[in-house]
């Protein structure tokens, strides 16, 4: 393969580079706080191992069924622009001990300035959300654009199982790596 004049390595940007290395971080670091690891400590021991780490990630994200099958209401934001910003979103404003209730209360009280702050088209968000709305994912607690967005239950679970399945390939495909550069 050294030989084939055809492959020509990918030089990435700095920047790029800095998004991906600081995405990784961002995960590593959550791994670590769920069980006191040291994966971020490893990882910048051995940065040299991005280059198996990144394919390895990629191939476990393509090849998972509940990343490319996600459930229904997390799969409708998925194909929003800035669809995971809206999910974020969504989920930072939950305080933590309402997560337990069927509705769970938001801090989206305003499409329009939901709208402004992800810079989405307004028609585009209210849109998804009516459909979100006929799943029974998302409601609001009182009048519509005057009072507290809710999220349902079961797409506060889809969204929980969808980064529970993204960190159990990162944390596969670290593992593997790490194993490589030592053994």
């Amino acid at each position: 393969m050294a030989d084939d004049g055809r492959i020509r390595p990918l030089h990435l940007p700095a920047t790029t580079l800095e998004l991906l290395i600081g995405w990784l971080h961002m995960h590593l670091i959550t791994l670590d706080a769920l069980d006191g690891g040291s994966r971020l400590q490893m990882f910048q021991a051995r940065p040299q191992t991005l280059v198996r780490l990144q394919p390895l990630i990629a191939d476990g994200l393509i090849s998972s069924v509940p990343v490319r099958e996600p459930q229904q209401t997390f799969s409708l934001f998925t194909w929003l622009n800035n669809g995971g910003v809206v999910m974020d979103w969504l989920i930072a404003g939950v305080d933590p001990q309402d997560a337990g209730q069927e509705r769970i209360p938001t801090g989206v009280l305003s499409i329009g300035d939901f709208s402004r702050w992800l810079k989405l088209s307004r028609t585009h968000l209210a849109r998804k959300l009516r459909d979100a709305e006929a799943l029974g994912s998302v409601g609001w607690l009182g009048r519509r654009g005057h009072s507290v967005m809710w999220i349902s239950n079961e797409f506060y679970s889809e969204y929980l199982t969808a980064q529970a399945v993204k960190l159990a390939i990162i944390d596969a495909a670290l593992a593997t790596c790490m194993e490589q550069a030592t053994g």
